[in-house]
C-alpha cells in the first residue's frame, strides 16, 4: 500500500529537489508505533531539511516535518492502543527519521505522547514544536519565580512560531509584554495577539551600547539569540530569568558578566527536542489547560501537502508569520 508524502531527494552534489511522492506505507516492527498523520506543522528546521541542510538532514530521499498528530494505526508497544490520539515532537522525527507530512508515519514508541482530551489535533499541530518550545521557556520563567507583578517581560523574535505563541502564553497567564521584531507591518498584529508595547528590531539593538542598562524586564524569552539576546540581557532585573532556543540571529553570543554578577541574572537553555517524554507531556497538558489560548486561530495558517514548497520559501526568506499546520 502506498501513501502520499512530501519527499526532499538529493539530485547533485548540493542540490535538492522537492515535491509530493507516493511512497510505500512504513511497515511497524518492535516497539513501534505507526500513527495515521491527521495534521503536521511547518517550522523553520523543516525548512531548512527541504535545502538538504547538513545540519539537520543527511538521509535522502527524506520525508520533512518534525511535528506529526493523529491516532494509532497500528502497534507492537503495550504503552499504546490502536485509535488512541497521540503526538509526536522533537528526537529525530523530520531530521534523519522519515517525518510528519506524510499520510502515515513510523515512530519509537518511546517518543510518543498522548494527546490531551482537552485539545483538537488542530490545536495541538498550531502548538506543535514551536509551542512546546514557547510552554518550556514559560516553565522555566515560572518555576524560577518570576511573576507577573515583578515586571514585563520581553519576547524576542516575536512574529515567528514560537516568539507569537510565547506573547500569547503570556500574556494569556497575566504577564505584561513586550515584543522585538523586525516587522514593522505586523506591529497591529503582535498586539493583538497579547503584546503591550512593540520595539523594531534596530531600535533594540541601538539602545543598548552599554556594558549594562536600567533594569525593566522581569524575564526574557530569547527565539533569536546573538545580539538581541546579549542586549535583553543588560536589561534584565535583579534575580530575573531569561531563557534561549534559538539561534536565527546568530549563534554566537558576545556578552560581559555584569548582568550575572551584579544583577544575578540567570540564563537558562531550552530544548524541546530530546528533553524527557514525562516534561513533555507535562508541557502538552499545559497547553491544553492553563496555557490554551484564545489566540489560535489568529495566528494559525492552515495549508495541505501541496503549499508546504511555496511555504518553505517564505520561511527561508524571512516572510512567514505566526504558525503553518498542515492538514493530512
Amino acid at each position: 500500500m502506498n501513501m502520499k508524502a512530501f519527499v526532499v531527494e538529493k539530485v547533485a552534489d548540493r542540490a535538492f529537489s522537492c515535491a509530493i511522492q507516493e511512497v510505500p506505507v512504513p511497515e511497524c516492527n518492535k516497539d513501534e508505533v505507526v500513527i495515521k498523520t491527521t495534521y503536521s506543522s511547518l517550522n523553520y528546521k523543516d525548512a531548512l531539511s527541504s535545502v538538504g541542510n547538513p545540519g539537520v538532514t543527511r538521509k535522502f530521499p527524506h520525508i520533512t516535518g518534525i511535528d506529526v498528530a493523529g491516532v494509532v494505526h497500528q502497534t507492537t508497544s503495550d504503552a499504546f492502543a490502536v485509535g488512541e490520539k497521540v503526538l509526536v515532537t522533537g528526537y529525530d522525527l523530520g531530521m534523519n527519521t522519515d517525518g510528519g507530512h506524510a499520510e502515515f508515519v513510523k515512530v519509537p514508541a518511546s517518543w510518543v505522547a498522548r494527546i490531551p482530551d482537552t485539545i483538537t489535533d488542530k490545536e495541538i499541530m498550531t502548538f506543535g514544536t514551536a509551542g512546546l518550545t514557547a510552554a518550556l521557556s514559560v516553565n522555566e520563567l515560572l518555576d524560577n519565580g518570576v511573576k507577573p507583578e515583578d515586571g514585563e517581560v520581553l519576547v524576542t523574535g516575536a512574529t515567528g512560531g514560537v516568539g507569537s505563541l510565547a506573547v500569547s502564553i503570556l500574556n494569556k497567564i497575566g504577564f505584561t509584554v513586550v515584543a522585538v521584531s523586525g516587522k514593522e507591518e505586523q506591529i497591529d498584529y503582535l498586539k493583538q495577539i497579547g503584546a503591550s508595547e512593540v520595539i523594531l528590531r534596530d531600535t533594540f539593538n541601538e539602545d543598548a551600547k552599554k556594558p549594562i542598562m536600567a533594569e525593566r524586564y522581569a524575564g526574557v524569552v530569547d527565539t533569536v539569540g546573538g545580539n538581541i539576546l546579549a542586549n535583553a540581557l543588560k536589561y534584565i532585573k535583579y534575580d530575573g530569568v531569561a531563557t534561549c532556543c534559538g539561534l536565527t540571529a546568530s549563534h554566537e553570543l558576545n556578552t560581559n558578566v555584569f548582568p550575572f554578577i551584579l544583577r544575578g541574572v540567570r540564563l537558562i537553555g531550552i530544548d524541546s527536542v530530546e528533553c524527557k517524554l514525562e516534561k513533555k507531556q507535562a508541557a502538552w497538558d499545559k497547553l491544553a489547560g492553563e496555557f490554551k489560548i484564545a489566540t489560535l486561530d489568529s495566528i494559525t495558517n492552515e495549508i495541505g501537502l501541496e503549499d508546504i514548497k511555496d511555504t518553505y520559501t517564505l520561511m527561508l526568506e524571512g516572510k512567514s508569520v505566526g504558525r503553518y499546520v498542515v492538514k493530512i
